[in-house]
């Protein structure tokens, strides 16, 4: 599966990289951005993208199979 974080939608309440670190991380300006290369995951860390996209206030998180 494949998680994206719409930036445009984000406005960096940090749900997310506060359940899921290992997946998701602020950037620069607070934002969430994903810190698996080309945001592909499996195990536990979908797992954690499942609680991202749960949590996100903005619904700014999103998981393709």
């Amino acid at each position: 599966m494949q998680v994206r974080v719409d930036a445009d939608l984000c406005t960096g309440h940090g749900r997310c990289y506060a359940l899921a670190p290992d997946l998701f991380g602020p950037d620069d300006y607070g934002h969430c951005e994903v810190l698996v290369a080309g945001g592909v995951v499996a195990g536990d860390l979908a797992d954690q993208a499942r609680a991202g996209v749960e949590n996100c206030p903005e619904r700014a998180i999103t998981i393709e199979s």
